[in-house]
C-alpha cells in the first residue's frame, strides 16, 4: 500500500453510497479529500462528520466544473451513471490540468476516456477509468493470464459474490444500460449481443456457479489492457438465479421508454440502501479468467477478494495515491496497464492462485 501523500484531490460524488466508503476509506489512510458533488446540505453534514472541505457545483455548468477543480491535483469521481456524469468531467479535468480517475463499470464510458489518450498526454494529465472492482480484479487477471499465454486469441472473464447487493446508484446504472443490450468483443471490436445470450459452467474458487453474459467492464478494458480480440464476460449465479436472470432480460426492451426508466430509478434510490456494514465486512468476491490460443492450449486462473464495495474503497484510494505519488505516466490507461498486474496482489485480503495452463499434455500449475 502506498504511503501518505499530503497534495490536494477532490471526491466527487462523496454522498453517494460509494462515495462516502472512499471518503471514510480516505480518512482512516490520512488522506484529506475536498468533498463535492451538487448536494449542499448532504456535503456540509458528511464534511463536518468527517472534516472535511467540501465545494458545491453541478456537472451541467462547464464553468462551474472548472472553477470547482481550483487548486486540486485530482479526482476521483464517484457520481453516476457515469455515461452522463464522466465527461464533463474528464472535459474540465483536461483543460485545468487535472489527473482523473473514477470507479464506473460502464463500456461506452471505458471507451470513450481511454480514446482520450493523446489529449491526456499533451495535457500532462492521468486519466484511469475503473479503478474499483469495477474492473480492477478482472483486469488485473486479464493481464496475468495474457502474460501466460502469449499470442492468446480468446479470453473469458467472470465473477460473483457470496454475500451483498447492489447499491442505489449501480442498480440505477444498469436500469440506464439495460436497454442497449448485451455486449462482447468479437475481433477487436465491441459488438451487441441479446441481454444474457451465453451461459457456461464456471468453477470458481468456492463453488461451481453458472456464468451469464453480460456487458461488464472488461468487454472494454480487457482487450485495451491484452490486446486479445476476443472477450466475453459472465456474472456467476446459482442455476434458478441463472434462469431467473435470462428471463428479466427479455423485458429489456420496455427501458428503452424513459418514462419507464425514471420509473424504475426513482423507486430504486427510495428503496435500495446497499449492503450494510456486517456484509462488506464479511462478503468475498470471486474471480474467474480463461485465455485461449487457436492451438488448443489455455491458462486459466481464479482470485479471491473482499466483498465488491469495500474492494472499491480501498482500490480507488490506493490507485488515487499512486497517481499523486507520480508513479503514471501521462495518458489514458487502464488499472493494470497504469500499475501492473501485481496492483490487486497488493491490495490487503485479496487471495490470487497459480494458473492452470494447458499446452497439449496435462495440466499444470504456474
Amino acid at each position: 500500500m502506498s504511503t501518505f501523500n499530503p497534495k490536494a484531490w477532490l471526491l466527487y460524488g462523496a454522498t453517494g453510497y460509494t462515495g462516502r466508503l472512499v471518503a471514510e476509506e480516505a480518512v482512516a489512510r490520512g488522506l484529506a479529500p475536498i468533498l463535492a458533488g451538487r448536494n449542499a446540505g448532504a456535503l456540509a453534514a458528511m464534511g463536518r462528520e468527517l472534516g472535511l472541505p467540501t465545494r458545491v457545483f453541478p456537472l451541467e455548468d462547464p464553468t462551474a466544473v472548472r472553477d470547482g477543480l481550483d487548486s486540486v491535483e485530482a479526482v476521483l469521481h464517484c457520481a453516476g451513471p457515469f455515461v452522463w456524469t464522466s465527461r464533463p468531467m474528464v472535459d474540465a479535468c483536461l483543460a485545468a490540468r487535472v489527473h482523473y480517475l473514477d470507479v464506473t463499470g460502464e463500456v461506452p464510458v471505458f471507451e470513450a476516456v481511454l480514446g482520450r489518450g493523446d489529449e491526456a498526454r499533451q495535457a500532462g494529465v492521468v486519466l484511469i477509468p475503473g479503478v474499483g472492482f469495477d474492473v480492477v480484479p478482472t483486469d488485473c487477471l486479464a493481464a496475468r493470464l495474457a502474460a501466460a499465454l502469449p499470442g492468446a486469441e480468446r479470453l473469458e472473464l467472470a465473477f460473483a459474490g457470496s454475500r451483498g447487493g447492489w447499491s442505489a446508484g449501480t442498480m440505477k446504472t444498469m436500469i440506464e444500460l439495460l436497454p442497449r443490450g448485451g455486449a462482447e468483443r468479437r475481433g477487436g471490436r465491441i459488438v451487441p449481443v441479446r441481454p444474457a445470450a451465453f451461459k457456461r459452467r464456471i468453477s470458481f474458487s468456492h463453488r461451481r456457479l453458472v456464468g451469464v453474459s453480460i456487458p461488464w467492464g472488461d468487454v472494454s478494458t480487457a482487450f485495451h489492457t491484452t490486446g486479445i480480440p476476443a472477450v466475453r464476460v459472465y456474472l456467476g449465479l446459482p442455476s434458478a438465479a441463472a434462469r431467473r436472470l435470462r428471463r428479466l432480460a427479455r423485458f429489456a426492451p420496455l427501458l428503452r421508454l424513459t418514462a419507464v426508466r425514471r420509473a424504475a430509478q426513482w423507486f430504486i434510490g427510495r428503496t435500495v440502501q446497499g449492503p450494510d456494514r456486517e456484509a462488506r465486512a464479511t462478503g468475498r468476491s470471486y474471480v474467474w479468467g480463461e485465455a485461449r490460443r487457436g492451438d488448443g492450449s489455455w491458462v486459466q486462473g481464479r482470485l479471491v477478494a473482499p466483498e465488491g464495495y469495500a474492494f472499491t474503497a480501498v482500490a480507488a484510494v490506493e490507485c488515487l495515491s499512486r497517481v499523486l505519488a507520480g508513479a503514471v505516466a501521462p495518458g489514458a490507461w487502464t488499472p493494470a496497464r497504469a500499475f501492473g498486474a501485481s496492483l490487486v496482489e497488493d491490495l490487503p485480503g485479496v487471495e490470487v492462485e497459480p494458473l492452470t495452463v494447458w499446452g497439449g499434455g496435462a495440466p499444470s500449475a504456474s
